[in-house]
């Protein structure tokens, strides 16, 4: 173990200097730079860098490298010790699961159908807010702090106050006002055809704000002479909004169509913590998660998370070709 992080360590490092000098050569042939850097400011330069670099190689690039590497091996979490390469076993046990229709099949089923419907919703959300908070009227402010407030709350706290909210006690909040027309009591979270819908409105709502700044700081560069010269030629509200506005937010629309399908995908404390390990609910996330955990088949969550991580950057890869820039 020692010596494969050494290796790791040596790589990553071969890497970091071979581009440095690289970067070196090209700006000493192809800059014409009146600024000379003396060596007491590339030294310092470094070392500020370098708690960073030793953070982002211990908990980012090393995990990713140490998963990569379980990901072909029978790794137990119990017998750290007894590691066996195993070659592809563990993918030929994920895709006969998955055409099987065992665990992993609702999983994937339930994670497509949660980024289906979350990604242009909490999207859609964020951006009305931003255009309601972008106008210049009093209480602007105090609606921007209530819209951003659930993103600042924990998402254990969030899932415990909707799992009060939607309790099937005939005396939770929801059924009391349910109750109050006539509505008999209703299991929000245990109902299959709902538990899924329930999960994206949550998640949306508790997402939505941080997407909303961003949408903010986007729509205070677009010039206004533009919306200016739409008014003038007689655009109404909604032309305004699709010649002007569209376009000028069409690259951070990309960033956040990106993030959030990301963080669609890695979906896995909202169905933890309100339904539980369950057909109806289970995340792909999730299902790894209690692989490696519960069940301490390590190498077997490091190959799904592998799978996922292909697909994740394969659509992403799509997603900027078709929706990116031109040039």
């Amino acid at each position: 173990m020692v010596l494969a992080l050494l290796l790791i360590l040596l790589v990553l490092l071969a890497i970091f200097a071979a581009n440095f000098v690289r970067d070196l050569i090209y700006r000493y042939k192809h800059q014409k730079s009146t600024k000379k850097y003396h060596k007491q400011e590339v030294i310092t330069a470094l070392l500020l860098l370098l708690p960073a670099v030793i953070l982002g190689f211990l908990f980012v690039l090393l995990p990713i490298f140490f998963s990569l590497g379980y990901a072909f091996t029978d790794f137990d979490l119990l017998k750290p010790n007894d590691i066996n390469f195993v070659g592809f076993d563990n993918f030929k046990t994920l895709f006969t699961e998955l055409f099987n229709k065992g665990d992993i099949f609702y999983a994937l089923r339930n994670t497509a159908l949660f980024v289906v419907m979350v990604v242009p919703l909490q999207i859609g959300i964020a951006l009305l807010l931003a255009l309601f908070c972008n106008n210049k009227r009093r209480g602007t402010t105090i609606f921007k702090v209530c819209f951003f407030a659930p993103v600042a709350i924990s998402l254990s706290v969030t899932a415990f106050l909707w799992l009060t909210l939607l309790s099937p006690n005939p005396a939770g909040i929801m059924n009391s006002i349910l109750g109050s027309f006539g509505i008999p009591p209703q299991d929000f979270l245990g109902n299959k055809d709902t538990v899924m819908l329930w999960m994206v409105l949550i998640s949306a709502w508790q997402g939505c704000g941080y997407q909303m700044l961003i949408f903010l700081s986007a729509l205070g560069n677009i010039r206004k002479d533009l919306y200016e010269a739409a008014r003038v030629d007689g655009a109404n509200v909604f032309q305004r909004f699709f010649t002007v506005t569209v376009p000028g937010l069409r690259p951070t629309l990309l960033y956040i169509i990106i993030t959030v399908f990301i963080g669609a995908c890695r979906v896995m404390i909202q169905p933890m913590l309100l339904t539980g390990y369950v057909d109806r609910s289970m995340t792909l996330s999730y299902y790894m998660y209690t692989q490696g955990f519960t069940y301490r088949h390590v190498g077997y969550s490091c190959a799904v998370a592998l799978i996922l991580t292909i697909v994740i950057g394969t659509i992403t890869l799509l997603q900027r070709k078709f929706l990116g820039e031109k040039k």
